[in-house]
């Protein structure tokens, strides 16, 4: 009988141990997960922000250019503003669901690899 509590007590132990390995196992592949995550979007944004700062100046420079050819530096603005609400507009109803549906399956790629 003894020795039936002993394998009993034995199993019970070995089953809290297994729950407690698995709990952890579970927690390290979160956090691996989410670095991996992390270390993929962050030098995209790093680059993503050079890019817009880049873009930011080339469209002040197209704008007091246009606006030097047409005599009223405002209408070359209007210009370079009329052109990215144009193309917005465009995006939102022509490209909107398949960038939505690119970028959400490159996340979920991203987090099942």
């Amino acid at each position: 009988m003894e020795e039936h509590t002993k394998t009993i007590e034995s199993l019970l132990e070995n089953t809290v141990e297994l729950g407690k390995t698995s709990l952890e196992l579970a927690r390290l592949k979160a956090v691996d997960k989410a670095s991996e995550v992390v270390s993929t979007i962050i030098p995209n944004m790093v680059a993503i922000i050079l890019m817009m700062i880049f873009l930011l100046f080339l469209n002040i420079g197209l704008s007091l250019w246009l606006g030097e050819i047409l005599n009223r530096m405002f209408f070359g603005f209007f210009i370079v503003a009329g052109f990215y609400g144009l193309t917005g507009i465009l995006v939102h109803f022509a490209l909107h669901n398949r960038l939505k549906r690119c970028i959400r399956n490159n996340f979920v790629q991203l987090l099942l690899k």
